[in-house]
């Protein structure tokens, strides 16, 4: 059994698919140490910089000492408590719904919705790049699933009327994760009403970083109100863990009674909840720190336009796409060699033949370092796929 496993470990490295854990020391910022070695970090979803704000971790340990390390319990037997009633409650308002919900992860949030409203003989209908935790939520439901085509509205009208009365719900990311486009959410919230269905959208990535004070694309739509589950993640641009749910308060009580990932897991840490009350209190407070990531954003971007290299996106998630697995990893290598680390994204994160690097900006970056970042992966691959290209023609010229 051993031997089985290495050598499918072996073939995972044989196709550039190999993963292994890096560590970094010290809290999440612009510049870390990653396995003891300073690197200007280009791949975190620490959009506005509160995951290491004095403000944001004091409010986690003045909670840790209050309420103590953990809620003991889930939310359904004893672990409901306080804090996380007035982070719903700040979450709905910031929102603009009537309720919300909390759950242990953005992966728990999805695969837990989904799987509670889309029952058998009904519908799912997902965008084809939606992130894993939505594909899987679809593979949980008992409804029959409809991948409709990327942000493909005749392919998603072309599954509503195959379901012929049947769709339940529409679900997809705001801002898709890898590449970093944003979906069109106002066709589709009117493709749900003329099919009679309800429509789902994960803004993980969009909160803090798009619409009004950084409130999402929902809202930077105007679509308020209009999207029937809003969910959002704690870990991303509020630099603290967990997810959040946010709908009408039936569906935040038929949640409550139906999704099982909420009604198995035990309650979030008071510290994290607290952690995020401060990091919502903040970006309330100082919503400028949503222009300047958008800022930081067209910084690397136009660097990286200006030494060749173009990304279609127009977040704060920019994908340098290399193809190749293995040219993907070289380039993370070499960039890493320069000071700068920017993760290779490979299959199955994205679909074959797209490896990348997926770049991502902190407000909190310097335009020195975005210029420096983007001068240097730049370097990386021109190289990395230079020597893709050598590798192909020596192939070749063997065969």
């Amino acid at each position: 059994m051993q031997s089985e496993l290495e050598q499918r470990l072996a073939e995972l490295r044989d196709k550039g698919l190999y993963r292994r854990l890096r560590v970094i020391s010290g809290p999440q910022g612009p510049r870390v140490l990653l396995d003891g070695k300073p690197v200007l970090l280009l791949c975190s979803n620490n959009y506005l910089g509160l995951a290491d704000d004095p403000r944001v971790r004091g409010a986690a340990a003045e909670a840790a000492m209050r309420y103590g390390a953990g809620a003991g319990a889930s939310r359904l037997v004893s672990g409901n408590m306080t804090v996380h009633r007035r982070l719903e409650e700040r979450l709905a308002e910031f929102k603009g719904y009537e309720a919300c919900v909390l759950f242990g992860s953005g992966y728990l949030a999805n695969t837990g919705v989904i799987q509670a409203l889309a029952r058998a003989g009904e519908v799912v209908l997902s965008d084809e790049l939606n992130h894993a935790s939505i594909i899987d939520g679809c593979r949980l439901a008992k409804a029959e699933r409809f991948v409709y085509r990327h942000c493909d509205l005749e392919h998603l009208e072309w599954g509503l009327r195959k379901a012929e009365g049947r769709a339940s719900l529409i679900v997809t990311d705001s801002v898709f994760s890898m590449d970093g486009d944003v979906a069109p959410l106002a066709e589709i919230v009117e493709l749900a009403e003329r099919y009679d269905c309800r429509v789902m959208v994960d803004e993980a990535h969009a909160t803090g970083a798009l619409g009004p004070g950084g409130r999402g694309a929902v809202a930077a739509a105007g679509l308020e109100g209009e999207v029937d589950v809003l969910v959002g993640t704690l870990g991303k641009a509020l630099g603290s863990y967990g997810a959040y749910v946010c709908c009408s308060r039936t569906m935040a009580k038929y949640l409550v009674n139906t999704a099982r990932t909420l009604i198995f897991s035990t309650a979030l840490p008071p510290p994290v909840v607290a952690a995020a009350l401060a990091a919502l209190e903040i970006l309330e407070e100082r919503p400028e720190r949503v222009e300047r990531l958008r800022r930081n954003a067209r910084i690397l971007r136009s660097t990286l336009a200006d030494h060749g290299v173009e990304v279609p996106s127009q977040t704060q998630i920019l994908p340098a796409v290399v193809g190749p697995a293995a040219a993907a990893t070289r380039a993370c290598e070499l960039a890493l060699e320069r000071g700068v680390f920017a993760q290779a994204i490979r299959p199955p994160t994205v679909p074959e033949g797209t490896s990348r690097l997926r770049l991502t900006v902190m407000a909190s970056h310097t335009e020195a370092e975005l210029r420096h970042a983007g001068r240097t992966l730049a370097q990386a691959l021109r190289t990395a796929r230079q020597e893709m290209r050598e590798r192909t023609s020596s192939a070749l010229a063997v065969a």
